[in-house]
């Protein structure tokens, strides 16, 4: 029995997506599937297993080719923006067993309220880390390690913190269990979600273990959000010695005709202290596809309160992929920026981005509320942003360097769309986004091939959003950051005349009057990189003191250093490096008047000018 759900008119499920493009390639290994409708797509939802079953086959089917299933390559993975400051009053009363803790910084997120997970937290009187698959806990006030944990089986891990609970993520590909013979589907890549009792020494309470690649989270108050990805478990052959390219092609097709529902509905162990049980993780009712479904993976939201009993998460699926996630304190936005390569170019030439709303302003398990589609590929979360109940975008329109150019779209939810009320384009021909960033009504887009146009955009109209302002100056931003006082922060690279990078970059750019932005000072360190040009978490900007501090390498030999500036109205001042003993310095954090430095070897307490050494706990 087919139940019908929402009608999504004009999106595009799966992106990115040819706007033309043959059914296979004449040359290269991966063939291009057929192109994605553009027409309405009906979000339906089936009571039997045999019906969605032979919905995902029919989802898969096009994707088949001589060489097995179509591959590709995925990239990376609103409200008021989030300056690293002091912790929220709310969220520092929950987790201060007597005292209030001293101020302190807080992850460097995008939206206020909106935790992201990472691999340190801090709540001002303990530094949690996950490293090297072991968390542990150092003590502020003794600048001791009081416990560690050990995560055995992980490949990568972050944490979210809520009280005296942390939600770990990792990530491995190890298989759960021996579910199917191992000659008929390839092992799937699990995510594992471990809730950690922090009240004494570090314990676990349970562990929910969940085929699938973890995407992002986000967590509001002490309800975490989980994003996984679920590909069908499908082994196909190819051609060699022993089959010709019709005898493959051939196989292909009965291994898919023969393949049972389990193979693409994911599983789940869940085992805490009292029990442990195992399934499958969603309902075949629980699964909702377009009618004209483009892809044939599964895209997953768990929900679960770091303050309760770990459970299943509540899932809710729809079929569709998903590589990059943003949250605003209502509403959690899940894209799709799937980009496939032969012959070592990318297609296809024009991309589409789908993008996927969930409302999550309800207590309980998100509500997929609408969906809609973007020309171009957007290049982070940074290139999403809601604002007054519109969600702006940022793309790039081609991959093609000689007719690129990038674009801002504002959308508005209507009904079950996500439809586009205005666009401005033009922006960097010849050129991709470097960096963006949206506060309130203003957006700045940095472009880069040479020089480094830095755009701002007046987005107060929705209908009619516009560039007002451009400065070009050599070397680009990776990441943009509020300073206060209409001053922007830019991280990044700067370059020579004909575009060869020479070094970390921080500029302050004056943009109190949009349309013309300048730049203030500038510090450069010839030769270095930051991880805080890829990933702002690496990024620290205590604004009370105006400290700066970002890890760098290249400079410093391998394991390089945490560059500290200080920020005033004459500019920038360098103050030092802090370095380690050993490891790469990853993240900062400011607690009272003490700078922590942390790395992959331990962590390290300085005075805030970086003039004193206070501590060194290094991880065992």
């Amino acid at each position: 029995m087919k139940r019908t759900g929402m009608v999504l008119a004009g999106i595009v499920v799966v992106g990115v997506c040819a706007a033309s493009a043959p059914a296979l390639l004449d040359r290269g290994p991966f063939p291009v599937p057929p192109a994605a409708s553009t027409g309405p797509v009906e979000l339906v939802a089936y009571d039997s297993c045999d019906q969605v079953l032979s919905k995902f086959k029919d989802a898969e089917r096009p994707h088949l080719a001589q060489f097995g299933r179509w591959g590709g390559y995925a990239t990376d993975s609103g409200g008021v923006v989030m300056e690293q400051g002091v912790a929220p009053a709310d969220a520092q009363q929950k987790s201060a067993p007597a005292a209030a803790p001293p101020d302190h910084s807080t992850t460097n997120v995008q939206e206020a309220g909106v935790d992201e997970p990472d691999l340190v937290k801090t709540d001002g009187k303990r530094i949690v880390t996950v490293v090297d698959g072991t968390l542990r806990v150092v003590d502020v006030a003794t600048r001791k390690q009081t416990g560690s944990l050990a995560l055995p089986g992980t490949s990568a891990a972050q944490l979210m913190l809520s009280g005296d609970r942390a939600l770990v993520v990792t990530a491995s590909l190890a298989v759960m269990e021996k579910r199917v013979a191992p000659t008929e589907f390839a092992p799937p890549m699990d995510a594992s979600l471990v809730l950690v009792d922090l009240a004494g020494a570090p314990k676990v309470l349970g562990t929910l273990t969940v085929d699938g690649a973890y995407v992002d989270a986000r967590q509001v108050g002490g309800v975490a959000r989980v994003v996984v990805s679920s590909s069908p478990r499908l082994s196909y052959v190819y051609p060699d010695d022993v089959r010709t390219t019709a005898q493959a092609q051939q196989e292909n097709e009965r291994i898919l005709d023969s393949t049972p529902i389990s193979a693409w509905l994911p599983h789940y162990k869940l085992t805490t202290s009292a029990s442990s049980s195992d399934g499958t993780l969603v309902d075949c009712s629980r699964i909702s596809f377009p009618r004209q479904p483009t892809a044939s993976s599964l895209l997953t939201v768990l929900t679960l309160d770091l303050g309760a009993a770990l459970g299943t998460g509540d899932p809710v699926s729809i079929v569709a992929a998903g590589d990059l996630v943003y949250g605003s304190d209502t509403n959690l936005y899940v894209a799709d920026e799937r980009q496939t390569f032969t012959r070592g170019e990318m297609a296809p030439p024009d991309p589409t981005t789908a993008i996927h709303q969930f409302d999550i302003s309800q207590p309980g398990p998100p509500k997929h509320v609408a969906s809609g589609v973007v020309d171009g590929t957007p290049l982070n979360k940074y290139s999403f942003s809601e604002y007054a109940g519109h969600l702006r975008v940022a793309t790039t329109s081609a991959f093609n360097p000689a007719s690129s150019q990038s674009s801002v779209t504002v959308f508005k939810r209507d009904g079950d769309t996500l439809v586009q009320t205005g666009k401005v384009g033009g922006l960097g021909v010849g050129e991709r986004i470097h960096s963006v960033r949206f506060l309130g009504a203003v957006g700045y887009v940095v472009t880069f091939r040479q020089t480094d146009p830095l755009y701002t955009l007046d987005l107060a109209d929705p209908a009619k959003p516009r560039v007002v302002g451009e400065l070009k100056i050599n070397g680009y931003s990776a990441y943009l950051h509020p300073a206060g006082d209409g001053r922007l922060i830019g991280v990044g690279q700067d370059a020579t005349d004909k575009g060869r990078v020479t070094g970390t970059q921080v500029s302050l750019f004056d943009v109190r009057d949009p349309a013309k932005p300048q730049r203030l000072a500038q510090y450069h360190l010839p030769g270095a990189s930051s991880e805080a040009e890829y990933d702002p978490h690496a990024f620290l900007y205590w604004q009370p003191t105006g400290l700066l501090v970002l890890p760098v390498t290249g400079q410093y030999g391998d394991n390089g250093g945490s560059l500290v500036l200080s920020l005033s109205d004459k500019g920038f001042s360098e103050l030092g490096t802090v370095r380690h003993p050993s490891g790469t310095l990853r993240r900062a954090l400011v607690i009272g008047d003490d700078l922590w430095t942390v790395s992959d070897a331990g962590v390290m307490a300085t005075s805030g000018d970086r003039a004193t050494q206070l501590a060194w706990v290094p991880f065992g």
